[in-house]
C-alpha cells in the first residue's frame, strides 16, 4: 500500500500552491463580498494547463490522473472556497458526463474549451420541487422532428449566467420514471433557454447561482447526451464525481482553518503569552490537524478508486460526508480561537464559515450520503 504522491504530482501540488497564494488569495476577499466570477483566475489556470489538468489529451487536456485533479481543486480551495468549487464543479459535474457520455462530435465541440478555460459549462438539474429526490423532476422534453422540445424550471444553477453550454436533463418519457430521463448538451443562445437573475448566498459568493427556465427551448437532435433514457446514470455518475471534488474543496477549507488558527494563535497574547500555550487552543488544532488528514485520505482514496475505473459512488459519498462536516466543524473552531476578530465581516475566517455550510447540502446533503452509505452496509 503507497500513499507516496509521484514527484510530478508533489510539483503540481506546489505550483497550484504558489499560484494560488499569489493570484487566488489577494482577491478572495474582494470575489466574495462583489460576488465576482473569477475569470482571469481561470484563464490563467487554463494557461497553466490546470483547467483541464485530468481531461484527455486528445482534447486538448492535460492526461492525469483524477487524483492529481483533486490536489488542484484542494489548494485552490485553501486560498478562496468559491474558486476551488469552481474548479471541481468544472471537471466533476460538466467535463466528467462529456468524457464518459458524450460522443466524438460532443467531445470535440465541448472539451478542448472546458479544459482550456474558454468554455464555461453549468450542471443543470436541481427543480424547485425536486432536490435530493431527482426523479421528482418534471422538465419535459418531447422530440419533434429532429429536434427536442424542452419545457420546464431548473433552480440553484451554478454558472448559468456566463455558461457556454449547459448538461441538461428533462424527462423523454415520464411514465418510464427515472428511466425515462435523458441529458442534453445546450449551448448558450439556444431559442426557448431563459436565465433568471443571480441569487445573493451566504457564501461561496464568487459562484454565480441562478434559474434556468425552458420555454419551449429548441434543442437539436444531435445533443442529446448519451441515448434516450440514460439522463439518470448520467446525472448519478457525475454527482457522483462532483462529489470528490466537493470533498477536495472542503479538505482546502479544513486546511486553511488550520493554517489561520496556527498563525493566529502564535500572534495572540493573552495573560503575557500567546494563546497557541493554551490547552484549550492545542486541542482545537490538534483535532483539526487529525480530521484533516483524515479527510484527505479520504478524498483522495475516492479519486483513486475513480482512477482505477471501479465504482466509486460509495467512497465519494463517504468522502464528500466526512470532508464538509469537517470543514462546517473546523470553521466554527477557527472562528472561535480569532475570537471577535474571526467574527468580523472581512476576516478569513469569518467567510470560511459561510463558505463552508453550502457543502453540506449542495451535489447531495449529508442526510442523502448517510442513506447511500448505510444502504451500502445494510445490503
Amino acid at each position: 500500500m503507497d500513499f507516496k504522491l509521484s514527484e510530478e504530482q508533489e510539483l503540481i501540488r506546489a505550483s497550484a500552491r504558489e499560484f494560488a497564494l499569489e493570484y487566488i488569495e489577494p482577491i478572495a476577499g474582494e470575489l466574495d463580498e462583489k460576488s465576482l466570477y473569477p475569470y482571469e483566475v481561470f484563464a490563467k489556470l487554463g494557461e497553466l494547463g490546470m483547467m483541464g489538468i485530468s481531461y484527455p489529451s486528445e482534447y486538448g487536456g492535460g492526461g492525469q490522473s483524477f487524483v492529481t485533479s483533486m490536489l488542484v481543486t484542494e489548494e485552490i480551495a485553501r486560498a478562496c472556497p468559491a474558486t476551488g468549487f469552481l474548479h471541481g464543479y468544472s471537471y466533476g459535474l460538466v467535463g466528467h458526463p462529456i468524457i464518459t457520455f458524450a460522443n466524438e462530435e460532443q467531445k470535440k465541440k465541448w472539451l478542448p474549451g472546458l479544459a482550456s478555460g474558454k468554455y464555461v459549462g453549468a450542471f443543470t438539474l436541481t427543480e424547485p420541487g425536486a432536490g435530493t429526490d431527482v426523479s421528482a423532476a418534471t422538465t419535459t422534453a418531447f422530440k419533434e422532428g429532429d429536434a427536442y422540445i424542452l419545457n420546464g424550471a431548473k433552480t440553484f444553477i451554478t454558472n448559468a449566467i456566463m455558461a457556454d453550454v449547459f448538461v441538461a436533463f428533462a424527462y423523454t418519457n415520464k411514465d418510464a420514471g427515472p428511466k425515462g430521463m435523458s441529458a442534453f448538451l445546450i449551448p448558450k443562445g439556444t431559442p426557448g433557454l431563459v436565465l433568471g437573475e443571480h441569487f445573493e448566498k451566504m457564501g461561496i459568493r464568487a459562484s454565480q447561482t441562478s434559474e434556468v427556465l425552458f420555454k419551449d427551448c429548441v434543442v437539436p437532435a444531435d445533443c442529446l447526451l448519451g441515448k434516450e433514457g440514460e439522463g439518470f446514470k448520467i446525472a448519478m455518475s457525475a454527482l457522483d464525481a462532483g462529489r470528490i471534488g466537493m470533498a477536495a474543496m472542503t479538505t482546502g477549507i479544513a486546511q486553511a482553518c488550520l493554517d489561520e488558527s496556527v498563525r493566529y494563535s502564535k500572534a495572540r497574547v493573552q495573560f503575557k503569552k500567546p494563546i497557541s500555550s493554551q490547552q484549550a487552543i492545542q486541542w482545537f488544532i490538534a483535532d483539526m490537524s487529525t480530521d484533516i488528514d483524515a479527510a484527505r485520505f479520504l478524498y483522495l482514496y475516492a479519486a483513486w478508486v475513480k482512477d482505477q475505473g471501479q465504482p466509486f459512488s460509495l467512497a465519494a459519498s463517504k468522502a464528500k460526508l466526512f470532508c464538509s462536516e469537517c470543514a462546517v466543524k473546523h470553521t466554527s473552531k477557527a472562528v472561535q480561537i480569532q475570537g471577535g476578530y474571526g467574527y468580523i465581516k472581512g476576516s478569513k475566517a469569518e467567510r470560511l464559515y459561510r463558505d463552508a455550510k453550502i457543502t453540506e447540502i449542495g451535489e447531495g446533503t449529508s442526510e442523502a450520503q448517510r442513506m447511500i452509505i448505510a444502504g451500502a452496509a445494510l445490503r
